[in-house]
C-alpha cells in the first residue's frame, strides 16, 4: 500500500513538473509574442509618426499666397497669380478675398488654369469688422485695409504670403517663403524697408505719426504667421491704432503696420529690398544693393507703375506676364518676348540694369530647358 501510495505521489510529481514546464515554455512564448507585437506596434507607431512628421514638413513647404483685390484689380491680380504658378515647384495655394461680383470671374479664370497647373485656390468674400465696415473699406485704396484682418478671417491657416495685387515674381514664390524659416520664436511678420536712402525716404520726412525703424516699412509684400498674430491680439491692437492716428495717416493699412510694429519691433523680421523692388528703387538711381548682386525677386508695381510710362521697365515687365498663356512654352513665349521688351527701356533709369530682372529668370529658364 506504501509502495503504491509512493508510486502515485511520484507520479504526481511527475505531472505537477511536467505541467509546470508546459505553462512555464507557454508563457514565456506568449511574453516573446507580445513583445514582437508590442515591438511591432511601437513600430507603426513610430512610422505612422514619421509619415505625419513628414507630411506636416511637406505641408510646411507649401505655399499660400493671399491677396485682396476690389475694383478694376481682376486683371492685375490675375496676372500676379500666374506670375507665381508659372515658376513655382511647391504646391500653391491661393485665397483672393474679393467683392462678391468679382467671385465667378475669379473662380472661372482659376479653374481653367488649374486644369494646366496643379495648384489649389480659394475665393471669399470681403469680411470687415461690423463696426465701422464702410469707414475699413475705403481706407487708403478700395478694400486695401482687408489685410489687417486677415488674421481673424482665415481663422484656420496658420501662414500665408500676402501681397498686393500690383506684385509680380520673378523668381520661385518659396524663395520668399523660404524667410518663415529665418524669422525668430517672437516675429510674426516679415517686410521690406520703405526706402534704402533716408534722402527719398517718405516717413523720416513727412510721416506725423511714428512708424517702424529709422525709415519705415513697405507692406505690399508681407509674411504672416497668423498664428503668432492671433496670439498677440492682433485685430484688437488695430483698433484703437486706427481711432488714434486715423488724422494723420496717409498710406492706411501700411501706416498702421508701421505704428504696430514701431511699438513692437521684435515681432518684425526685416528682408531685404529684392522681395519687394519698387520704382524708388531705380527711379533717380539704383539703391537696391541686394537687387544688383543677385537680381530682384518681387516686383512690385506700386502707384501705377504697372500700366502708366513713368518707367516703361515696369509696364514692359507686366506686358510680357500679361499675354503669356498658360500652358505655352516659358521659354520662347514668356522670355524671349520679356528680353525683347526690356531692351527698349534700356535707355531709362530703370531700364538700363535690366540684368537685375533677368537674373532669376534666366536661371530658371535655362534650368528648365534642362
Amino acid at each position: 500500500m506504501k509502495f503504491i501510495s509512493l508510486k502515485r505521489f511520484c507520479i504526481f510529481i511527475v505531472i505537477i513538473l511536467i505541467l509546470f514546464y508546459y505553462f512555464r515554455f507557454n508563457l514565456f512564448n506568449s511574453k516573446v509574442h507580445e513583445d514582437e507585437e508590442e515591438e511591432e506596434t511601437t513600430n507603426n507607431i513610430i512610422n505612422e509618426y514619421s509619415i505625419t512628421l513628414g507630411n506636416s514638413n511637406l505641408n510646411r513647404n507649401d505655399v499660400t499666397v493671399a491677396v485682396v483685390a476690389c475694383g478694376d484689380r481682376l486683371h492685375e491680380t490675375l496676372t500676379m497669380i500666374k506670375s507665381a504658378i508659372m515658376f513655382s515647384n511647391v504646391k500653391l495655394s491661393f485665397i483672393v478675398v474679393t467683392e462678391e461680383h468679382l467671385i465667378q470671374n475669379f473662380n472661372e479664370k482659376l479653374s481653367e488654369w488649374k486644369v494646366i497647373i496643379n495648384f489649389s485656390f480659394k475665393v471669399i468674400p470681403l469680411t470687415f469688422p461690423t463696426e465701422g465696415a464702410k469707414e475699413w473699406q475705403k481706407l487708403f485704396k478700395p478694400c486695401a485695409s482687408q489685410r489687417l484682418f486677415l488674421p481673424s478671417v482665415l481663422k484656420d491657416i496658420d501662414s500665408i504670403l500676402y501681397v498686393d495685387t500690383d506684385v509680380l515674381f520673378l523668381t520661385p514664390v518659396e524663395d520668399v517663403w523660404k524667410y518663415f524659416t529665418n524669422m525668430n520664436s517672437s516675429q510674426m511678420a516679415a517686410l521690406a524697408p520703405e526706402h534704402e536712402d533716408p534722402n527719398a525716404g517718405w516717413y523720416n520726412r513727412f510721416a506725423k505719426h511714428p512708424y517702424y525703424g529709422k525709415l519705415g516699412v513697405n507692406s505690399g509684400v508681407m509674411l504672416m504667421n497668423l498664428t503668432k498674430m492671433r496670439d498677440f491680439l492682433w485685430v484688437e491692437y488695430v483698433i484703437p491704432v486706427y481711432k488714434r492716428y486715423k488724422l494723420k495717416i496717409t498710406w492706411g493699412d501700411q501706416d498702421i503696420i508701421n505704428i504696430i510694429f514701431h511699438y513692437h519691433p521684435d515681432k518684425l523680421y526685416v528682408y531685404s529690398c529684392r522681395y519687394n523692388f519698387r520704382p524708388d528703387h531705380c527711379m533717380y538711381m539704383s539703391v537696391c544693393k541686394s537687387a544688383e548682386k543677385e537680381g530682384v525677386a518681387v516686383l512690385h508695381g506700386s502707384r501705377g507703375f504697372f500700366h502708366s510710362g513713368k518707367q516703361p521697365v515696369f509696364q514692359s515687365i507686366y506686358r510680357a506676364f500679361e499675354e503669356f498663356q498658360i500652358g505655352m512654352d516659358i521659354y520662347h513665349d514668356f522670355y524671349q518676348s520679356l528680353e525683347t521688351y526690356l531692351e527698349l527701356t534700356s535707355e531709362t533709369n530703370c531700364g538700363h540694369i535690366k540684368d537685375m530682372y533677368l537674373k532669376n529668370l534666366k536661371q530658371y529658364v535655362t534650368n528648365d530647358k534642362r
